[in-house]
C-alpha cells in the first residue's frame, strides 16, 4: 500500500477539542471560568470600569483650544536693526538679513517700525511689513516692496 496525502493524520493527543465552557455540569459547566458571584460573574464588565471609582477620562484635564495649522509666524525686525545692521543702506531681502544673522533662513520675514533709520536710504524687500515701517523708509527715500 502506498502512502497518500488523505492517509496522514495528526498524531495521538496532538489535537485536542475546543473546550466549550458553560455547557453543563459534565464539561467545565457551572461557573465557566468566571470566579464566583458579582458583576463579573453575571454580566459582561466594560474594561473602562473602575469599580466606582473616579473613570480615568474624568481625571484627566481637558485641552483648551486647537492648534492653527494655517498660521503664518513671522519673523520681525525693526528698522532700528536694520539701521545698525546696514549702515551704508543699499538693497535688503530676506537672505541679506539671514547673512547678517538678523533672521533665520527660509522663513517669512516681516518689517516693524520700532526705531529710525537715520536717513539711510534702503530698499527692502520682506514678506510683509507694517504700516509704519513702510512709511518710515519712504520718507528717508527708500522702497518697501511686499514679496
Amino acid at each position: 500500500m502506498t502512502l497518500k496525502v488523505h492517509h496522514l493524520r495528526p498524531a495521538p493527543g496532538a489535537h485536542t477539542k475546543k473546550t466549550r465552557v458553560g455547557r453543563g455540569e459534565g464539561s467545565k459547566g457551572k461557573t465557566a471560568g468566571r470566579g464566583t458571584k458579582g458583576s463579573g460573574a453575571r454580566v459582561q464588565v466594560s474594561a473602562r470600569f473602575e469599580g466606582g471609582q473616579t473613570p480615568l477620562f474624568m481625571r484627566l484635564p481637558k485641552l483648551s483650544g486647537f492648534t492653527n495649522n494655517n498660521k503664518v509666524v513671522f519673523q520681525v525686525v525693526n528698522l532700528d536693526r536694520i539701521a545698525s545692521l546696514f549702515p551704508q543702506g543699499g538693497s535688503i531681502d530676506p537672505d541679506t538679513l539671514a547673512d547678517a544673522g538678523a533672521v533665520r533662513r527660509g522663513q517669512p520675514v516681516k518689517v516693524l517700525g520700532t526705531g529710525e533709520l537715520g536717513g539711510v536710504q534702503v530698499h527692502v524687500q520682506a514678506h510683509a511689513f507694517s504700516a509704519s515701517a513702510a512709511e518710515k523708509i519712504g520718507v528717508a527715500g527708500g522702497s518697501a516692496t511686499q514679496i
